[in-house]
């Protein structure tokens, strides 16, 4: 265009410049916009020889800037043989014009610049994007690397004809993958020749060989070290089904990515558009979008299910299909995985090589029922089994946190990874409660929805001091602040004697040394796991753990190892990753936090009172902090060592700065409830005994139930003890019981009570502490004076709780009504979800694998009358501390505060305790304001209209407002 311009000038012979005012205003448009037609910040010195560098560029490019065609076709059309017109006029026009363009780009500019840079979740939009384009790799090549990395290793060997100096548990994958993938491979060719005969071959073909070997082997070492049935074991059904899972899940990402590549190579070829978070969408996308959203308009739903169901070509494999698929690869894995002992090991004898995997049976006794069942198992190597515990840190982990926000919940499978699949409810293959959340219209989860939005993008960051601590710890054989002693207990020799008395003892003492052993490697292998996860995070800026739900509507991080859900080691090592300015407050609460931490009955203190113990401890805590091995170690006498010391450098830190309260802070401060389950009972009940029990209402100092219901037993005992034990039996052990009530011995079952904790069951606990002291020699003694103490503590909690129990009485009496109509138990959150008890019988389901037949267990119609009215209560409370949580979450986000919850515990930072403190207690308030068991009972009648209910129990007079000014109500 300005060719031709500037040629139809010359044609008129227009002397470009012959005008001050028109040269002027034409070198500054000239000066003025650079090749991508934006503002230039600088003015050309020459305007000469920037108008013959904008001839020679807009030759070889070709601009179209709005305003400017009109100009140009008004030269245009100028007759060129028409002398007498010089050309001026058209020109200045032309001037004119550009003018006005170019002042609209100025004006753009100086705007754009004005305006902050883009900025999503809290990032740049550059950096977001690169995140989530890390995010999306780790989702999706984690396997593809692992594949690659062996593949690697091996042709590296090949070139040198040199072993690698691999770690011992990578030399194992190495030297198992090639056969592995070969035999898998074999099969697959196999597959093409008798591939109808084969049952599983159409899954099976949906991967290549080298991801399926890389996943079995990972997959394999993974369950072996952190099952149930002991390090170095696993059931065939749990590593047949856990395989075939993780197969499928690869399966349905490759698919996805193949997919996403030819859409992309479309897109390419035909110039479609890409947008900014890297989707895209082709024409045929477009117009399916377009022609859903129309039928959703007509409300036209199951046409709808009908066209998303028919462009979905990945179908569900099922639970057959999976462990047939996982029988196979672990059978191709046991027929081609060997082990060789160190050479060491033999004198001039040739290496035995042996199968690294067995299959072998266990016999298995089920609890509380005179029932044995046979299973199958797969067995490690005891060379393998030695050296699981290090192998955590070369193991394929795919749900690590996320470097970025997770997505937002919009369904029941949408929302959290980008790619892994996410389910914002853990049912674990209950039916009845994935079907009952699926029909719930978005709408109604939308408060559900929001919180575990709002609990996923909480940013986390690892705190390197303390981890660098851990991991000299683990270095030196652990043994401190609670880690588990990374050597075994010796076995005792075994005696030269025929005394079948010492033989019995002996293997008694080998038997407990075994067993001792075993859980020390498997709480090995758990804090290998958890250190893993933090060094591959220690680097990251910053982390988020995406939530879920259980089925009662208990929000849960969806990773498994590092989350602040852990253990004191867990939660010691992270932190938020938002610093803020501790100030007055925030100073006082973290001297209560750590006094809360160091425990031993201070957190029990008044707020004063611990605050005070933090004071006269300075000096340890300075100590703690500047030399935490090497000093007086004060913090290893915390209950929670390592969450003590993290909270130790950061006063320090503070108390050394010049202005303690400018000194930024990561610690989350926790505020717990106390003993909430019951907070829950006394509110619903509006119990005026039960609440100050609780601290539901204003109290100089905390109440303490435990040490109240303590008091309580302790009375009742010295009673009986006064009594003849000619007449009264149990005055012999209450006489033996009175040295050892305390509050720790009734805790557990004070806890548990709220849930429906049965005799048998405090008696358990009651036993477990009382063999943890050593309180009695003889096993029948220790049994018969637990069964004595557990009846005499439910008979005082009974009393000193009655509106409760009235409460748990009345639900049992509905879930038994319901049951007994062979249908579950099911109700709604106060925040919308759904909840159906998923207790039915099973059914056993037999599918015969090529390793063995195994025994699935199938979902039936027929529901556990007993399990559905027991667990009512239990479940129906942590439905409503889950909806406090959350309520608290959603509040908390919306008032600027960093929120994190573990149930009854809710996490902030220090200079905002008091904030959320009063949002809590108005939030608890705002749940039981609502009629919940009114609620609830109309809900029965209307989903049961031909049963009869009994009425609601009769409550109190308390006043929940009091909650507000109840200072322990959190502490």
């Amino acid at each position: 265009m300005w060719r031709n311009i500037l040629g139809r000038a010359a044609l008129r012979k227009i002397k470009p410049f012959s005008d001050s005012t028109s040269a002027t205003h034409f070198r500054g448009i000239l000066s003025s916009i650079d090749l991508a037609g934006s503002v230039r910040t600088r003015l050309p010195t020459n305007p000469v020889n920037e108008l013959v560098r904008a001839r020679s560029v807009l030759h070889d490019h070709h601009f179209a800037f709005r305003g400017f065609a009109t100009a140009a076709q008004t030269i245009d059309s100028t007759d060129p043989e028409d002398e007498s017109s010089s050309g001026s006029d058209e020109v200045n026009e032309l001037m004119t014009a550009m003018e006005k363009e170019t002042e609209r780009v100025r004006k753009k500019a100086r705007l754009a610049a004005k305006q902050p840079m883009k900025v999503v979740a809290g990032m740049g939009a550059q950096k977001y994007y690169s995140l989530k384009q890390r995010q999306v790799k780790l989702e999706t090549e984690e396997w593809e690397k692992a594949a690659k990395e062996c593949q690697e290793i091996i042709e590296d060997m090949c070139e040198q004809k040199l072993a690698p100096n691999l770690p011992y548990v990578k030399s194992l994958f190495l030297g198992w993958f090639e056969p592995l993938r070969d035999a898998i491979q074999a099969d697959l060719d196999g597959f093409k020749v008798k591939k109808g005969k084969i049952p599983y071959a159409s899954y099976m073909e949906q991967l290549p060989a080298d991801m399926m070997a890389v996943i079995t082997m990972h997959k394999m070492m993974g369950l072996l070290m952190t099952n149930a049935e002991g390090v170095g074991v696993v059931k065939v059904v749990n590593a047949a089904t856990q395989i075939g899972e993780a197969i499928e899940q690869e399966a349905r990402i490759n698919s996805f990515m193949k997919k996403a590549k030819k859409k992309k190579n479309v897109v390419d070829d035909e110039s479609e558009a890409v947008d900014a978070s890297g989707e895209i969408d082709t024409k045929e996308t477009v117009k399916l979008k377009k022609q859903i959203n129309t039928l959703l308009k007509k409300h036209k739903v199951r046409q709808v299910r009908g066209i998303v169901k028919a462009h979905d070509s990945f179908k569900a494999w099922g639970q057959e299909a999976q462990v047939k698929v996982g029988a196979r690869l672990i059978q191709l894995l046991m027929e081609t995985a060997y082990i060789q002992p160190p050479a060491e090991q033999f004198d001039d004898g040739p290496p035995e090589i042996r199968p690294a995997f067995k299959q072998s049976s266990r016999t298995v006794t089920i609890e509380n029922k005179k029932l044995s069942r046979k299973y199958g198992c797969i067995e490690c190597d005891p060379l393998i089994r030695k050296g699981l515990d290090k192998s955590a840190r070369h193991m394929v982990i795919p749900y690590l946190p996320m470097l970025i926000p997770p997505q937002n919940w919009t369904g029941y499978d949408q929302g959290a990874h980008f790619f892994l699949p996410s389910y914002i409810m853990r049912t674990h293959g209950a039916k009845q409660q994935r079907v009952a959340i699926k029909r719930t219209p978005k709408e109604q989860l939308e408060p559900v929805f929001k919180a575990l939005d709002t609990l996923g993008n909480t940013k986390w960051r690892i705190n390197k001091k303390v981890l660098s601590l851990v991991d000299r710890i683990w270095a030196n054989g652990g043994r401190v602040a609670g880690l588990v002693d990374r050597d075994d207990v010796p076995f005792p020799e075994e005696p030269d004697t025929e005394d079948q008395e010492e033989i019995k003892q002996w293997k008694w003492k080998m038997k407990e040394a075994n067993k001792e052993n075993s859980e020390r490697h498997s709480q090995r292998c758990d804090v290998e796991l958890k250190l893993e996860v933090a060094r591959k995070m220690k680097d990251e800026e910053g982390f988020y753990f995406p939530h879920n739900v259980d089925f009662r509507g208990r929000a849960y991080p969806m990773h498994p190892y590092l989350n602040h859900l852990g253990s004191d080691l867990c939660r010691g090592i992270l932190e938020f990753c938002e610093g803020k300015p501790l100030g007055e407050s925030g100073l006082r609460w973290l001297k209560i936090h750590i006094a809360n931490l160091y425990g031993g009955g201070v957190d029990k203190f008044a707020y004063k009172d611990r605050v005070a113990f933090t004071e006269s401890h300075l000096e340890d805590i300075f100590d703690s902090s500047d030399r935490p091995l090497e000093g007086k170690r004060w913090w290893l006498n915390a209950e929670d060592p390592f969450q003590c010391l993290a909270a130790c450098m950061n006063l320090s830190e503070a108390l050394r700065s010049p202005f303690p309260e400018a000194a930024i802070s990561h610690i989350p401060i926790h505020q717990d409830g106390s003993c909430n389950g019951l907070q829950h009972y006394a509110a619903l009940g509006r119990d005026q005994i039960g609440a100050a029990a609780v601290n539901l209402f204003t109290g100089e100092k905390p109440a303490d139930v435990y040490a109240d219901i303590a008091a309580r037993v302790l009375n009742i005992m010295r009673q009986d003890a006064e009594e003849d034990p000619e007449t009264f039996p149990n005055a012999t052990y209450a006489k033996l019981m009175l040295d050892q009530v305390d509050r720790k011995l009734v805790k557990q079952t004070v806890m548990t009570s709220v849930y429906g904790v049965t005799y048998s069951g405090a008696r358990d606990q009651i036993k477990k502490r009382l063999k943890e002291r050593g309180a009695f020699a003889d096993d029948s003694q220790n049994f018969h004076a637990s069964c004595y103490a557990a009846r005499v503590t439910l008979k005082a909690l009974e009393e000193m709780f009655e509106a409760a129990r009235a409460i748990m009485s009345w639900f049992g009496e509905c879930a038994k009504i319901i049951a007994s109509q062979n249908k579950a138990v099911c109700w709604t959150t106060p925040l919308g979800l759904p909840v159906v008890q998923p207790y039915r019988k099973n059914e056993r389901h037999l599918v015969k694998t090529t390793l063995q037949v195994l025994t699935l267990q199938r979902e039936t119609e027929k529901v556990m009358a007993r399990k559905q009215m027991t667990a009512f209560a239990p479940n129906f409370v942590h439905s409503l501390d889950g909806s406090h949580m959350m309520m608290t979450a959603v509040a908390c986000n919306k008032a600027g505060l960093s929120f994190a919850g573990v149930h009854d515990s809710f996490w902030t930072h220090a200079c905002d305790v008091e904030l959320m403190n009063n949002i809590l207690r108005e939030k608890f308030v705002e749940l039981y304001d609502k009629p919940i068991l009114e609620n609830l009972l109309e809900s029965f009648q209307k989903s049961f209209p031909g049963l009869t209910f009994p009425p609601l129990p009769e409550r109190g007079d308390f006043d929940l407002r009091e909650v507000i000014r109840s200072p322990y109500f959190f502490n």
